[in-house]
């Protein structure tokens, strides 16, 4: 089972534990204001979300951890990496990205357990560039973006809801320097 320790987090495989969860974490509309349309997911839609994302796991070798505070066991999230189907102009690519709580954000963990997940996927899945999605003006995420080292790679708009988007990128000889 892949697991990966940080000095606060616990990043892990699913379990029907999280579900309820991480389905209380989508239905609210502040964490789900820059995700697709904003619309706020339910426990079945989470349930499906999950089941695709251990999914992804078995065929790529690699998909969205489960986030667990250390100190509490206490689920904040996800962090991972995966496919951007969504945006064929990228492909082929990996993406990471993370989805946390609201009470866990401003502390650092997304930063930490993204920064462990990019080592992940290039030293240890053998990937040689990593990018990361964000929507135009989703500060939070292009903070936690300029502290994993990635650079603007392209502008694009979403093929679906029409948004802006920044492509950012990097590649395993970026993160070694």
């Amino acid at each position: 089972m892949t697991e990966i320790h940080t000095p606060r987090l616990l990043l892990r495989r699913w379990n029907d534990d999280d579900v309820v969860p991480m389905a209380d974490i989508n239905a609210d509309p502040r964490v789900m204001h820059w995700i697709d349309d904003g619309s706020v997911r339910d426990v079945e839609h989470t349930a499906d979300a999950i089941e695709q994302w251990e999914e992804e796991w078995d065929e790529e070798g690699f998909g969205l951890f489960a986030v667990e505070l250390l100190a509490s066991g206490e689920p904040a999230g996800f962090v991972g990496l995966s496919v951007p189907e969504f945006l064929p102009e990228v492909l082929p690519a990996v993406a990471i990205s993370w989805r946390l709580g609201s009470p866990f954000w401003g502390q650092g963990y997304a930063s930490e357990a993204a920064q462990a997940t990019l080592e992940f996927a290039l030293q240890d899945r053998g990937l040689d560039r990593v990018i990361s999605i964000s929507r135009a003006g989703d500060d939070a995420s292009e903070n936690v973006i300029r502290k994993l080292g990635m650079t603007l790679e392209r502008e694009t708009t979403h093929p679906v809801y029409g948004y802006s988007l920044r492509v950012h990128a990097i590649d395993l000889t970026e993160f070694e320097a």
